[in-house]
């Protein structure tokens, strides 16, 4: 498991420039990846937690600047792709514990 102690990136880094940005935008810019603004409107949250989850810290911190970015460019890419076709899953506690149900018109309207 890379802990944030052990998986710190070196200072002046590509790695370490990506720990500076503050929004999903910020990440597809530095990574030049054309987006549809409107899909991560909805989904910027998901798409940066699945691009968490898509990178291997360890062995990214191990690559050269050149390298590293095309490692965290393929993972944001395909983090967006799945949220963009619509497969990306909502992994967020607050969508795993959606409780559906029914409610009949008549106990709304009186």
């Amino acid at each position: 498991m890379c802990t944030p102690a052990k998986c710190k990136p070196a200072e002046g880094s590509f790695l370490d420039s990506l720990t500076k940005l503050s929004n999903a935008e910020q990440f597809f810019e530095a990574l030049d990846l054309a987006f549809d603004q409107s899909v991560v409107n909805v989904s910027r949250l998901h798409i940066l937690k699945r691009f968490n989850s898509l990178l291997d810290m360890e062995s990214v911190k191990g690559l050269d600047d050149g390298a590293a970015r095309i490692a965290c460019r393929h993972a944001l890419e395909k983090a967006y792709s799945e949220f963009a076709g619509g497969e990306g899953q909502k992994t967020f506690k607050v969508f795993q514990d959606l409780k559906t149900g029914f409610v009949p018109l008549s106990a709304i309207i009186r």
